[in-house]
């Protein structure tokens, strides 16, 4: 049984002997997915438009809901006086337009999350390219993008790709200037 251990010991030493050095001479990088897109350029203008886009529903469904709290402060002061067809039409005119307000709430959100969706996808192509540039540039042998549990600062190029997505940002400022 000894002998068994002292096998597979010296096997497994052998085997990791030979990777080892190999494994000291590869470059290694990491990127922080969360920072760049909290600071990328393209995410903050994406965020922006995003903003624009949906200003006028935001404000549409504020104002419907500030609708609804007056006529329900009205119902709650003058219920009292009203007559009880009157108080029952107006119960049902503030239920009508509470489901009204839920149902639009609902589409602004899902559209606003199929957007944002959109934008985060075309944001992370343009991340995956600009790492394989970078990558491929200078040299690294792996680099890693997401699910790191940890990893040391010298591996990190987060800065690296975000420059890269600067220089595409402002290219691209300056191409769609140009037109």
């Amino acid at each position: 049984m000894k002998n068994i251990a002292s096998i597979v010991v010296t096997l497994i030493f052998t085997l990791t002997a030979g990777i080892l050095p190999a494994a000291a001479e590869m470059r290694l990088g990491y990127v922080d997915a969360a920072r760049l897109l909290d600071e990328a350029p393209q995410a903050k203008d994406a965020t922006n438009r995003l903003k624009d886009e949906f200003a006028s529903r935001e404000e549409e469904i504020a104002l419907a809901q500030d609708k609804v709290k007056r006529l329900e402060e009205a119902l709650q002061r003058d219920g009292a006086v009203m007559s009880e067809d009157e108080r029952k039409k107006q119960t049902l005119d503030i239920l009508s337009r509470k489901r009204e307000l839920r149902r639009m709430q609902d589409e602004f959100r899902e559209d606003v999350n199929i957007r944002r969706n959109d934008a985060i996808g075309n944001l992370q192509g343009l991340i995956k390219h600009t790492i394989e540039e970078i990558g491929s540039a200078q040299k690294f042998d792996l680099i890693f993008f997401d699910g790191i549990a940890y990893a040391n600062s010298g591996l990190d190029i987060t800065d690296q790709v975000l420059d890269g997505l600067k220089k595409r940002y402002q290219g691209a400022a300056a191409g769609s200037k140009g037109k």
